[in-house]
């Protein structure tokens, strides 16, 4: 309340008061109030992270972190998508994942959040990128249509070439001649439902019985 009195004082002698000492004074509460605004957003956005163990992983990009407040939070690894469980190499890209960061404290760097509600984040062990150490092992593909949105133009390249590196020597997936992207695969078993269900006969409705004679 304080606050909000010192702003409408300061926009009132800034708009009527004719002396200039009440108006520089003025000028200079809004400047330091817009400041302590900026500054407050600045720290709220430094601070938009999660740091806690990985107490679960579901498949090759998605872990679950237990924070120091033993609340859990489910996270998307952002930038990456690897293959899906139930796909050639998705069983070992959930391993490989595990070995890397399962029991240990990590540091989520929050990019977004999915249709699902799911934290969108930037995975870090110490120093190490996880996101990228799953592409460098050919563990995941670099996942250029969401990336080129979010990632900075150097850290785009240096994913790519991550990307290049890992199909070249022939590492994880890319030992496969002709590895299927999740998001193929994805929408390949959608396309199937579907058929499935188009192929479903349709149900005939039972005849209505004729109404006794009176």
């Amino acid at each position: 309340m304080r606050g909000q009195a010192k702003l409408l004082n300061a926009v009132q002698a800034l708009l009527f008061s004719k002396d200039p000492r009440r108006k520089a004074y003025a000028v200079l509460v809004l400047v330091s109030m817009l400041l302590a605004v900026g500054w407050s957003q600045l720290g709220k956005a430094n601070s938009d992270a999660i740091e806690g163990k990985v107490v679960g992983v579901a498949d090759g990009d998605t872990i679950t972190v237990l924070d120091a407040g033993l609340a859990q939070h489910k996270i998307r690894f952002a930038f990456i998508d690897a293959p899906e469980k139930n796909q050639a190499w998705g069983q070992r890209a959930k391993q490989a994942l595990s070995d890397k960061v399962f029991g240990e404290q990590v540091k989520v760097v929050v990019v977004d959040r999915d249709k699902y509600g799911r934290v969108v984040g930037h995975v870090w062990l110490g120093e190490t990128d996880i996101n990228l150490s799953q592409l460098s092992d050919g563990m995941a593909w670099h996942y250029v249509q969401f990336a080129k949105k979010l990632q900075s133009g150097s850290e785009f390249d240096r994913y790519q070439l991550a990307q290049q590196q890992a199909r070249d020597d022939k590492r994880g997936l890319w030992q496969d001649a002709d590895p299927t992207p999740p998001w193929a695969f994805r929408r390949g078993k959608g396309r199937a439902r579907q058929q499935e269900f188009d192929a479903m006969p349709t149900p005939i409705a039972p005849a209505e019985e004729d109404s006794p004679s009176q």
